[in-house]
């Protein structure tokens, strides 16, 4: 952080790879904010920096050498223009441009400007994207973000019994209680689903341009920003998926899930694509993960070998009285539950006062043996 108060260009923000992350993707948020706020002669600095950019976050397409050199001319005579009209306000714009490294962002800057000019001219798909950090700004419940920084896939337990499975590089976020007769999370990247029921709160995912509505069930949805395509992919229940109404060009089509069944949404032509035998997609049978793979349908297992399953499931790490529950065998089907109500289910089925504490990915059951 010491760093940036040596800053003193436009050109050290752009070179400074943590202020992409901020501006784009809102990393390090607050640690941004709380310095610009204590360093206040610097704010102008770095919303002009903030701005430019935004500006280069444009589609890319291929344009031609003189396409990019009529335009450089273009915009630097205005500037040359503006200069001798107005020089005292133009000479930051001279400083910057006689820098050969700000030279080559200003390039960039123009090819973003033409690419996004040609983008929005010449494709269908005008206005047809929807980002993760538009969603949360249309929500105004007060909502909790939980990020995967990590290697690992994270639980996270909802306050409706509700389990996600957040894989790395992924988003989530949802409120603390759901209230209302809806309950409604927003994700970034990918998350296994496994839904508590409640048919008179239907469970709604916003991802991206695509909206997935269950009642009790699990599913996975794969919506990273920077990929083309978004997934959907059902291993239980029912899920309805339809286009969000944010978007100014979308169909209104809703398409009907059932258990080995995906969805393929195509961002740029909002085109659905459905899977009927996930087996047959040669993309989606390689990237299932054990969770999407092992079986829940216990008959006469020992309780040991059923959370190994779990584990290997949730990658979670189980502590249990190894001793005392050697000998103790369940039947019991846990298909489509959440992971708090498979706990739950273990360990009434276990008796003699069984129970779990479960802290992020680490779970305790205590227990005093099987009845």
């Amino acid at each position: 952080m010491q760093h940036r108060n040596n800053y003193t260009e436009i050109e050290d923000f752009l070179a400074d790879e943590s202020f992409h992350l901020w501006v784009c993707f809102k990393d390090d948020q607050q640690n941004w904010e709380e310095w610009t706020l204590e360093n206040s002669s610097r704010a102008k600095l770095v919303e002009e920096a903030r701005l430019w950019l935004l500006a280069m976050k444009t589609p890319d397409t291929d344009l031609s050498s003189e396409h990019v050199q009529n335009a450089l001319e273009a915009t630097w005579m205005k500037i040359e223009t503006k200069e001798e009209n107005k020089n005292a306000v133009a000479q930051p714009v001279i400083k910057l441009w006689k820098n050969q490294w700000f030279k080559r962002v200003a390039a960039i800057l123009v090819i973003g400007l033409l690419s996004g000019w040609f983008y929005n001219h010449h494709s269908g798909t005008k206005n047809s994207v929807l980002t993760y950090n538009e969603l949360i700004n249309e929500n105004d419940e007060g909502l909790v973000e939980q990020t995967n920084n990590s290697d690992k896939p994270q639980i996270i337990t909802l306050s409706d019994g509700s389990s996600v499975l957040l894989q790395p590089n992924s988003k989530l976020s949802y409120p603390k209680i759901f209230v209302g007769n809806e309950r409604k999370v927003y994700l970034s990247g990918e998350g296994f689903f496994e839904i508590s029921k409640n048919p008179q709160k239907p469970f709604f995912v916003f991802a991206n341009e695509i909206v997935t509505k269950v009642v009790g069930t699990s599913f996975k949805i794969k919506a990273y920003a920077n990929q083309p395509n978004i997934e959907v992919v059902v291993r239980t229940g029912k899920v309805k998926v339809r286009s969000n109404q944010l978007i100014a060009n979308a169909k209104d089509e809703l398409i009907v899930l059932l258990p080995n069944q995906a969805l393929r949404f195509v961002r740029k032509n909002l085109i659905f694509n459905k899977i009927t035998d996930i087996t047959q997609d040669e993309s989606l049978s390689h990237s299932t993960s054990n969770i999407e793979q092992l079986r829940f349908e216990f008959t006469d297992i020992p309780v040991t070998q059923i959370f190994k399953t779990i584990e290997q499931a949730y990658l979670v790490k189980i502590d249990f009285p190894q001793e005392k529950l050697k000998d103790c065998y369940l039947t019991t089907s846990l298909g489509d539950q959440p992971l708090s109500e498979k706990l739950k289910i273990i360990c009434k089925s276990l008796g003699n006062n069984s129970s779990y504490e479960m802290n992020g990915n680490q779970i305790i059951i205590i227990s005093d043996g099987c009845n």
